[in-house]
């Protein structure tokens, strides 16, 4: 089983495939399995590394309080730890959060940029959010502690890099559920607006369209990452 010591936890990881690095950034409550529909087919172009996150999964779940910044220097430790010192950066929902603090905290290291089902800070009404996630979570029969979900979720919710989207100039793809209740549209057309080489992508579905599109989603991403 691979791990490595992270700042102060032992982090599980998985690679897969050969070619430029891709890493994937799983959300909340969830681990590296939320991307399985995808990985194969990624892999068959990519190296992609995809990880459980603090708090999640097999990697450590100390009960401690977490942020955002603390999670994207997990993931640039894990990176370096690995001799990666460039990659294609995927965040899915607050993993794309980690990814925009990775990006802004190291812009060296991101190539590309992919937002999926996330935005820069979480506005909605956090008690429908938490539903959902206990829904999936049951549904993938997470072992996830209570206390490690909370400690995520205020990390996710206390996060907003808005006023610094402007200094993300590495290519970006922000890719959204068109019925998503947790992204707004004004929040898609902040990110938008302020990342200078964005575009964008949209789907029917909500805020884990991904999971009903995975064909088509992989294909954009694909597409997106070959340009």
């Amino acid at each position: 089983m691979p791990t490595a010591q992270v700042n102060d936890i032992e982090m599980y990881y998985e690679i897969h495939g050969d070619g430029p690095w891709l890493v994937l950034i799983a959300g909340l409550g969830v681990d590296l399995s939320i991307f399985q529909q995808s990985i194969d087919e990624l892999a068959k172009q990519y190296k992609v590394l995809v990880f459980d996150n603090r708090g999640v999964g097999k990697t450590d779940k100390p009960d401690v309080p977490y942020s955002i910044q603390m999670m994207a220097d997990d993931t640039f430790s894990l990176l370096a730890s690995l001799g990666i010192k460039r990659a294609l950066v995927l965040g899915l929902s607050m993993g794309g959060r980690i990814a925009m603090e990775l990006t802004l905290s190291h812009p060296e290291m991101t190539e590309k940029l992919i937002l999926v089902s996330t935005s820069s800070s979480l506005q909605a009404e956090i008690s429908p959010f938490v539903k959902m996630i206990k829904r999936v979570r049951s549904l993938r029969k997470s072992d996830q502690p209570y206390y490690a979900f909370i400690r995520q979720l205020k990390a996710s919710s206390g996060y907003d890099c808005t006023g610094r989207l402007k200094e993300i100039s590495a290519p970006a793809l922000i890719v959204y559920g068109k019925n998503d209740k947790l992204v707004t549209a004004s929040q898609i057309d902040d990110m938008k607006r302020n990342i200078k080489n964005s575009e964008l992508a949209s789907f029917s579905g909500g805020h884990l369209f991904f999971l009903l599109k995975s064909e088509q989603f992989t294909a954009r991403l694909l597409e997106f990452l070959s340009e």
